[in-house]
């Protein structure tokens, strides 16, 4: 886990090789992640992000696309 973004107000989303970093404060909605990977975001899910449904790099490239920075990963 990541503290530092976890105290900045990103909630975590655990895989396997990967995790991934929301925070919905700073989100501008911009819709590049669910466009991205309907997959790895499905906001019609609990939880919305699920980093194992798709591989490292589809996760890398779309967070990568996120405007606001409201996405992030880590590598485990």
């Amino acid at each position: 886990m990541d503290n530092e973004l976890l105290e900045a107000g990103y909630r975590a989303y655990t895989g396997e090789k990967i995790d991934v970093y929301f925070n919905t404060g700073i989100c501008q909605h911009s819709g590049n992640c669910v466009r991205g990977s309907a997959k790895l975001f499905n906001l019609k899910r609990k939880p919305w992000i699920i980093p194992d449904e798709v591989d490292v790099d589809t996760v890398v490239r779309v967070i990568d696309s996120c405007p606001s920075g409201a996405l992030k990963y880590r590598h485990k």
